[in-house]
């Protein structure tokens, strides 16, 4: 079941590379981060605070987690973690920069309701070809997505990554061949990759010039400039494992 928490709960959210450290520091004794898994939440107290809960989650890319606790204690738990010398505040920018970096899809931007999983490449979710949901389908849009034998119907644009671009493609730029004479398609997501200290950017093209090394055009700004396709992730992810 689901309850409706209204304004009762607050959620806090702590990613990179140090949030096991700062996060550890707040649950009770005896607390193992290193056997929860990517994915996986508990119920806990934080910081001596009851009704708390930390999921190990997020949507950039790196290992991290998603803090909830009752509103009251909200500004209490966040003074807490940033008196870490190793937290820093942050905001939606920086979130979006490391969700691309990812090649993570923002919904009513790299994806909305005339863009199907395959379009996305997102087919994955279905699991492979010999799995349940392909054979059997039954879901919603199964006969829009999936040929009679659970292969994947054929579509005419795709969801790819570029780079190469000496400035950055924002979302609405048009993508070009590469001769810059035929329209291929459109940016959906673009910034400057602090990670990489270089333009990436994420879009959708015609099927047959979506391979990763194909070259390409973007006009940005009014002008044409030269870029290629390009696989995603941009940076490669850093979600947790738990050890073996």
């Amino acid at each position: 079941t689901m309850e409706y928490l209204e304004d009762s709960m607050q959620l806090l959210a702590i990613q990179g590379p140090g949030a096991a450290e700062a996060v550890k520091k707040l649950l009770p004794s005896g607390f193992d981060l290193t056997k929860m898994a990517f994915m996986t939440g508990v119920e806990t107290t934080l910081d001596g605070i009851d009704g708390c809960r930390i999921t190990r989650c997020g949507y950039t890319g790196e290992d991290g987690f998603e803090i909830a606790m009752p509103a009251e204690n909200a500004e209490s738990v966040a003074s807490k973690l940033l008196s870490d010398p190793a937290v820093n505040a942050t905001g939606l920018g920086a979130r979006d920069s490391l969700r691309l970096e990812a090649g993570l899809c923002l919904y009513g931007h790299d994806l909305n309701e005339t863009i199907n999983p395959v379009e996305a490449t997102l087919a994955w979710t279905m699991g492979g070809p010999k799995g349940r949901r392909r054979k059997e389908g039954g879901f919603l849009g199964a006969e829009h997505i999936l040929k009679p034998d659970g292969k994947l119907q054929k579509v005419s644009n795709k969801r790819v990554g570029i780079m190469g671009m000496k400035a950055p493609a924002r979302e609405g730029a048009e993508i070009y061949d590469a001769a810059g004479e035929n329209k291929i398609g459109d940016v959906t997501s673009g910034t400057f990759s602090p990670c990489l200290k270089a333009p990436i950017a994420m879009g959708y093209v015609e099927t047959p010039l979506s391979k990763a090394g194909t070259e390409i055009s973007l006009k940005i700004r009014g002008k044409m400039q030269k870029a290629a396709i390009t696989k995603m992730p941009f940076v490669e992810s850093r979600y947790y494992r738990v050890p073996e």
